[in-house]
Formats: structure tokens, sequence, C-alpha cells
């Protein structure tokens, strides 16, 4: 009440200064007005993610036998097929130079048996068993290959080794962890979102990601995609956003900070002072051109610190009172004592009025 008081005072102080006579008959009530702003605007939903690799594996043994060479170090960047370890290996080198000679000599045999049934000096069954021979000799070379394989541990992708925790001589055995190898040159961010804003979830929204660990850095990317199942116990469901990570700044395990931005739309915004709610309701008041106030109804939408989005019942550049409007009435002519563009207090709008405010 106090408040209302002192603002009455203070437009009637104002309307004495810019030469208004309190006659007899009632002057026009004086207000203070405020264009509705046309703006972008993006929703945002605000959490926290975890960082993971785009492509992440734990490179172990296949087999048990002893280390023989390692070829990189901790945290080394490897590309695709680089050769990280090898086990030992003199027996299936061994194997693999018997199986050699057996497919040599059996691709031999089979080749003078093929000539001699051509002329007709040579069975067909024999033809056969010595083809039969050079296959089987093909596929213990191709079983003795399999086996040097895994003898030796490739990178599967591109990317970034962890610590290295053996030495040459170690032991090793089927599950034994070697290393860690992440592909970090994009990373992918796992949050929650309440199941309440399904409806505005979808692949190629906006994601901006921050952390204490970088300070003043954003790291931006799109929504790749949303699980299919919303979880019963939280009622959330998992979102996965990819972000692109040139620098290699994020790690995967860090938790960060998500802002989710729906795609930017135009809408109007009134501060919050020119609502007139009644009930479930909500009123404004628009000056139009001659002066005169009209009564509207509106339908607000969201809300930001000091503001109100306007959905529906007026139209951008419209001014509207935030100000005197508690003594109007719809048809009535007013006089406006300022514009409000949201830099100056109500006392210090009245005081850049001529006379320098009003009197005490």
């Amino acid at each position: 009440m106090r408040k209302t008081t002192d603002l009455r005072l203070l437009i009637a102080g104002a309307a004495l200064l810019c030469g208004v006579a309190l006659a007899a008959d009632a002057p026009p009530p004086g207000v203070v007005v405020v264009p509705v702003r046309q703006v972008v605007l993006a929703d945002t939903i605000e959490g926290l993610g975890t960082v993971t690799a785009n492509e992440s594996v734990a490179l172990t043994a296949t087999v048990t036998e002893t280390v023989s060479a390692i070829h990189f170090d901790d945290g080394d960047r490897v590309s695709k097929g680089q050769l990280l370890v090898e086990l030992s290996s003199r027996e299936e080198h061994a194997q693999l130079e018997e199986a050699r000679a057996t497919v040599g000599e059996a691709h031999r045999q089979y080749q003078r048996i093929q000539s001699l049934a051509a002329r007709g000096t040579a069975a067909k069954s024999l033809l056969d068993e010595r083809q039969r021979e050079w296959e089987t000799a093909r596929a213990r070379l191709a079983a003795i290959e399999s086996r040097l394989a895994d003898r030796l541990i490739r990178a599967p992708f591109a990317g970034i080794v962890g610590l290295r925790d053996l030495s040459v001589g170690a032991l090793v055995e089927p599950g034994d962890l070697i290393t860690t190898l992440d592909d970090d040159s994009v990373v992918k961010l796992d949050f929650p979102v309440a199941a309440t804003y399904l409806d505005l979830l979808r692949p190629g929204l906006t994601v901006t990601a921050s952390s204490r660990a970088f300070a003043g850095r954003s790291f931006v990317g799109t929504i790749k995609a949303v699980n299919s199942r919303v979880d019963p116990v939280s009622r959330s469901v998992r979102v996965r956003a990819m972000l692109p990570n040139p620098e290699r700044l994020l790690k995967p395990g860090m938790l960060v900070n998500v802002v989710l931005q729906q795609e930017p739309r135009k809408t109007l915004l009134v501060p919050e002072e020119a609502l007139l709610p009644l009930g479930e309701q909500q009123f404004v008041f628009v000056v139009n051109a001659d002066n005169r106030v009209d009564k509207r109804e509106v339908h607000i939408g969201g809300r930001r610190p000091g503001q109100v989005e306007v959905l529906q019942g007026l139209a951008a550049n419209e001014q509207v009172v935030t100000h005197g409007h508690m003594q109007l009435r719809p048809g009535q002519t007013v006089e406006v004592f300022a514009i409000d563009d949201g830099s100056r207090s109500l006392p210090e709008l009245l005081r850049s009025l001529p006379g320098g405010g009003p009197a005490r």
C-alpha cells in the first residue's frame, strides 16, 4: 500500500512539473509505458552429464604367453592398426614355416597329378586326393597365422592409450588388462532429462557443456539420440550428445554442466509490472495512438527475470502501461509521462522530466 501511495505521489509531482494544471475537472492520469519487444528466445534445460569417449576399449591378452616387446608408452597417441605389444611366438613362427613348406609341396603335387590327369595317365580319384591335401595344408597355415596374430596386439582404432601396467617378460593370461584405448577426437555426453520434456527432445538440438576444470570455456555439440526407455525410478530419459573435442580437453569420465537449448523462436516480451491478473486471466492496458487506453486480455508463456513472454493478445512495438494503471478505465485518455526502456528506475525516469522531479 505504501509503495502504491508513493508511486501516485511521484506521478502527481511529475504532472505538476510538466505544467498539467489540477483544475476542477480532473486531468488525464499520467502513466509510464514500455514498448512490447520482439526478441529471439530459446528455452533451456540444465543438468549434469558424464563424458565418455567416442570409442573406448580395454585391450587384453587372448592367450597365455610372456611379453616379448612393448611398442607404446603411457599416454601415447596411436594410429589404427599400430602394433602395441608382442607376445612370445617362436614356436608359432616355426610352425608357420613348416606349414608354408607343406602348402608349397601339396600345391606342387596337385599340379603334377593335374597335368597327368589331363593326359589320361592319372586317375581322377588321385587328383581329388591331392587337391584335398593341398586345401588341408592351406587351412592349417591359416590356423597358424591366426594363432600368430593373437600374439600381436594392435590398436583397433586411432586414439590415446592409457597407463602401461606391464613390462617385457611379464606373463599374461586371457583377460589380463594390457592398456586402455580411447578415441577422444569426439566425445559422447550422456545426461538425464526429466520425462516431462520428452516433446522437446530430438536429434540436432544444440547442447552446451562447461566444466570447473576449464573456467570460462564452453563446449558446443548436438544431440545424437534419445534413449528409447524412461527410467521408472527417476522418471528421466537418458540423452546422448556428441561434442567435438579438437583440443582433447574433455576426458572420459568427467562431470560437466549441461545446457540444452531449443531452437530459437521469435516471441514478445513485456515487463511483469504490465500484467493485471484476474483469476486465471491476465490483462494489460495498451495506450493507442490517440492516448486512449484499451484493456486487453493476453496469454502468457515462459518467464524471464522481470519479463514475461506474451503468446497472444499483443503486437510488437505496442505500448503497454507499466506504472499508473491501477486508476485506469478502458477508453480513458491518459498522459504518457515517460517511456521505460528498462535502463532506469521509476524515480530516475521522473527526475528526467522538466523540473527535475516531484516536489518534496
